[in-house]
């Protein structure tokens, strides 16, 4: 009998550990296939975009308005050339002036989805992986959503004041964005939040995560992308992750977890999920890949650009299955 009982408890484990993977990592059954988004991403263009920001528009902290608006204007000027509808966003914080840049394509529908990345840096570094990549991604997939016809509106924000000291306040420039949109008769579908998207590593060792037990579900080496949402987004975690899988080769890991996680509300999605909305983030997950992360070192050299087109070419699959069309 006790070895029944034994028996039976080792079961029950091993049923809960299963469901809890499941739950965690959202596995889907799509093989990856290259090119099935039916929109290419250009290397050079989102390394042009990256060098123009972390070269060319720096600083670009929370001190340096006039070059803050100097890359909203870049930003605004790339989105309306790709046939965006472009708008600005300003608003007061710290007793001076900033501004969200907001491109929109399809319809004016009161419901959207938003994709978003912020252009502010940590401090006077350059900012390539953070956030030069994550606004390098919202202007080729500008580029993209050109070329199509959707059925409802797609709307593109780039933010200001994502970083400190502003981070987790109402002053935050998503903030700002996601309380625009908790007014009657709008309603966001989905935001997805692109939050360094450029350095990738195939060297063994190169991926660290928040807990050792972790170490079972995610792989050592930093060369994927990764989907990371609230245990209530799962549903939205999985339809991403399914879309970005089936539009490239590039590997897609997710994880759904607590806000208590280090690291999973540390962008502009956690604004959206003050207000309410669904959200999820799109990243090479920052400071547990990338040891330049907040330094001088982070320079658009140490970027791959082509494994960046692959997760935009995913993210495009995603709005379009999303919206309707995919």
């Amino acid at each position: 009998m006790r070895i029944r009982q034994v028996l039976l408890l080792l079961l029950v484990i091993a049923v809960f550990l299963i469901v809890a993977w499941a739950w965690m990592t959202q596995p889907v059954g799509v093989p990856p296939r290259r090119g099935a988004s039916g929109g290419v991403s250009d290397p050079a263009r989102l390394e042009r975009h990256v060098r123009m920001l972390a070269e060319e528009l720096v600083p670009r902290d929370f001190e340096q308005p006039q070059n803050l608006d100097r890359a909203a204007a870049y930003i605004a000027r790339e989105l309306g050339g790709a046939g965006a509808r472009v708008s600005e966003q300003p608003f007061s914080a710290g007793g001076r002036v900033y501004r969200n840049v907001l491109g929109s394509f399809g319809p004016e529908t009161p419901e959207r989805i938003v994709v978003g990345a912020h252009y502010d840096t940590d401090g006077p570094f350059p900012g390539a992986d953070d956030n030069a990549s994550g606004v390098a991604g919202l202007i080729e997939l500008a580029a993209l959503l050109g070329g199509v016809e959707l059925p409802m509106r797609v709307e593109l924000a780039a933010y200001s004041l994502e970083e400190m000291p502003f981070f987790g306040t109402g002053e935050m420039g998503s903030a700002v964005h996601a309380r625009s949109l908790s007014r009657p008769g709008a309603r966001v579908r989905a935001m997805i939040c692109l939050e360094m998207i450029g350095y990738f590593s195939d060297e063994s060792g190169s991926q660290t995560v928040p807990f050792r037990a972790l170490r079972l579900f995610y792989p050592g080496t930093g060369s994927f992308i990764a989907v990371a949402g609230r245990l209530r987004d799962a549903g939205l975690v999985r339809r991403v992750k399914r879309s970005m899988r089936a539009a490239s080769a590039l590997p897609v890991y997710s994880i759904n977890a607590p806000r208590s996680l280090p690291g999973i509300d540390l962008s502009d999605h956690a604004s959206f999920w003050n207000a309410g909305h669904p959200a999820v983030m799109v990243t090479d997950t920052a400071f547990y890949r990338n040891e330049r992360y907040h330094t001088a070192l982070d320079t658009p050299g140490t970027l791959d650009y082509a494994r960046m087109g692959d997760v935009v070419e995913g993210v495009f699959q995603a709005v379009r299955d999303l919206a309707g069309t995919g």
